[in-house]
């Protein structure tokens, strides 16, 4: 890889870090600001699904501008959308508003890494490839880590995570404009909406059961970020901690990203996914026996994330095994959509749970998407080998 493909490798993969700083951050930060001010769990959890709305009502738009105007322009517009509506939170605290903004940051950090996985992708040689991939997992990862550390900031003023998080976003963000744009091969028409759907419809014939790892993985996520603080501090465990918990969580998943995706090479995508399915559900199953120890519950999440913190990133391997070659642009960009569709139904879900069943541990409810992901890879999925990479990549 020469200078220029390194430089533009390294801003590509900050941007993805700012970005994953400013997701782990709005999850357990609004949460806690909303049930400071009295507001439902379910409530609560229905607010942090508008940035996964706005995934989903873009998902079907992006293929298209991508291949007509190329990478750097998406990118941009997208890292622009993030900046401005992290800034307008302090403006006005309401419900609806801040739905809205986050609604807009779904699209925008949808834009932004549609454009930086593919672009990323593109230019990576062959046997580069899974380490800049990698990479590119690790440094979101990153930043989801240290993004619940900002909301502790809260009791100097409300409105300061929002500001810090926004100018970092900005400084990485005026790096893009020194990269030159470049397009996509047109290797496939997209020329419409139906067009769209009709490939959505044939990928998932070939590949639906790959789609439940992201979708089990943005459940795991959104819940444990949106609905853990607010039942948290509800049983008596501080913001500071509730902060080092999630933190510990996320840190367990970048620590063991890249081995497991080593051993997945090994041994096969199906049976690593299977035994760290296996291993997740039975050490939040643990955590629920562990929550008046903190101490040792920092451990057995940080431990949940060594084993389900690649759930992911192995979900879209494994995705890559069992689809068709012509199809595998359509199989990326809907693994993203079922990551949504899991971070949609998590907060919501999670609030509706902490709600109805008040003498049960919240993990519970982790544990058994996980089971359930588990069986069904279990018994409907397939052990295939990869599929060549198609020539344009």
């Amino acid at each position: 890889m020469d200078k220029q493909m390194k430089f533009r490798f390294w801003v590509l993969i900050s941007i993805v870090a700012i970005s994953g700083f400013s997701q782990g951050m709005l999850l357990p930060l609004i949460a806690v600001i909303f049930e400071g001010d009295g507001l439902s769990s379910s409530h609560n959890g229905l607010n942090a699904a508008g940035l996964y709305i706005g995934i989903l009502l873009i998902s079907p738009f992006m293929e298209e501008p991508l291949r007509k105007f190329g990478y750097k322009p998406i990118i941009i517009g997208g890292g622009l959308l993030v900046i401005l509506s992290l800034t307008l939170f302090p403006l006005w605290k309401s419900f609806w508003f801040w739905f809205v903004l986050r609604m807009m940051i779904g699209i925008g950090d949808h834009a932004l890494h549609f454009g930086t996985q593919t672009w990323i992708t593109s230019f990576s040689p062959e046997n580069r490839r899974g380490r800049n991939i990698s990479l590119y997992g690790l440094f979101f990862g990153v930043g989801f880590a240290v993004g619940p550390l900002m909301t502790p900031l809260i009791k100097i003023n409300e409105s300061l995570p929002f500001i810090v998080s926004s100018l970092l976003c900005l400084a990485a963000w005026v790096f893009l404009f020194i990269l030159k744009n470049e397009f996509p091969e047109q290797t496939m028409e997209v020329s419409s909406f139906r067009n769209t759907m009709s490939r959505f419809k044939e990928a998932t014939k070939y590949g639906w059961v790959a789609f439940l790892p992201p979708l089990g993985y943005g459940f795991l996520e959104a819940s444990l970020n949106g609905s853990f603080p607010v039942y948290g501090l509800r049983n008596g465990i501080d913001v500071t901690s509730v902060s080092i918990l999630l933190t510990s969580f996320a840190i367990g998943g970048i620590v063991f990203q890249l081995p497991l995706g080593i051993l997945s090479d090994k041994y096969g995508r199906r049976k690593i996914l299977l035994t760290i399915l296996l291993l997740g559900f039975i050490s939040f199953t643990a955590a629920g026996f562990l929550e008046a120890f903190i101490p040792a519950l920092t451990v057995v999440l940080f431990i949940s994330g060594m084993v389900v913190g690649s759930t992911f990133s192995l979900g879209i391997s494994y995705m890559t095994d069992l689809m068709p070659n012509r199809y595998l642009p359509t199989g990326n960009l809907l693994c993203g959509v079922a990551f949504s569709i899991g971070s949609l139904a998590g907060p919501y879900t999670g609030g509706i749970f902490i709600e109805l069943f008040e003498n049960v541990s919240f993990f519970m409810i982790i544990s058994f998407t996980l089971l359930v992901i588990f069986l069904a890879i279990m018994f409907y999925g397939k052990e295939k080998g990869p599929h060549p990479s198609p020539q344009h990549e």
